[in-house]
């Protein structure tokens, strides 16, 4: 399904979504808004995009790993979900990258719809399933950039995980896991890292944010679903424990500069 940049659909589509909330009449958990809430106004006075991710992530440390968090189907009606009780690896990174881009609730729901589906619209076939298009979508709306590393290889990717959304093919510039690991330097809190799958019919196995420890270590904050809650782990040990070959890199970009970048239409 390729990539749609038309403002002109994006804006039609939302206003459809927002129509379609409104009428079903579905909403947060009030527990939840309550508490991304207040993550938002205690983050608000860090200057930088990647002190909020790393404050907001760093403060749901301990949540529980829960799958299947979100609502919907190729035969079931999409709802809009935010909840803050569990987190999938994905919904983990969408919910704090979201919180740390908002200023507000009203702003936070409106940058989730447009980071976790195509155009904003609540729709299953919207929804990026894929990690490749999640990324490639998200660097198109200047949520976040790629990182590229001296090293990198391009590799391609057949992937039909979700049948009903039939094979696509992914030509992909991957970072080898020792380049990562080589180059820490060149790293910020809040960067996320996506991690390569060996299978042959899927794109990633996993994802998750850059953190640092007291010691300046490389660590991987993260929903674990073997460790059954969000952690920080050490990224050398995580990469030697999946047998990581590749990842990938995005950085998320300041809202003001994503703001003047969406204008510029660059």
């Amino acid at each position: 399904m390729p990539l749609d940049s038309s403002a002109n659909r994006r804006d039609i589509l939302r206003i459809l979504a927002s129509g379609a909330l409104l009428a079903a009449g579905i909403r947060p958990s009030a527990a939840g808004a309550a508490r991304i809430e207040h993550l938002i106004a205690q983050a608000r006075g860090l200057e930088q995009i990647s002190q909020r991710i790393d404050f907001i992530s760093g403060a749901l440390r301990g949540s529980p790993y829960k799958e299947n968090t979100l609502i919907g189907g190729p035969r079931r009606p999409e709802q809009f979900v935010v909840r803050d009780d569990g987190f999938d690896c994905v919904t983990f990174c969408e919910t704090v990258l979201a919180a740390a881009l908002a200023r507000d609730m009203a702003e936070f729901e409106t940058a989730l719809r447009d980071i976790r589906y195509r155009s904003g619209m609540v729709s299953w076939f919207e929804r990026n399933h894929y990690w490749f298009e999640w990324s490639q979508h998200n660097v198109e709306n200047n949520t976040c950039r790629t990182i590229v590393m001296d090293g990198a290889v391009p590799i391609e990717k057949t992937v039909y995980w979700h049948r009903e959304l039939g094979k696509r093919k992914f030509a992909m510039q991957v970072i080898p896991s020792a380049t990562l690991l080589a180059n820490k330097s060149r790293l910020a809190s809040g960067d996320i890292v996506g991690f390569v799958t060996r299978r042959p019919n899927l794109d990633y196995f996993h994802v998750g944010f850059i953190a640092f420890g007291a010691g300046g270590e490389l660590l991987l904050r993260h929903a674990s679903q073997s460790r059954h809650r969000v952690l920080d782990e050490r990224m050398d040990r995580f990469v030697a424990q999946n047998r990581v070959r590749y990842v990938t890199l995005l950085r998320p970009e300041q809202p003001a500069a994503a703001s003047v970048a969406a204008k510029k239409g660059i």
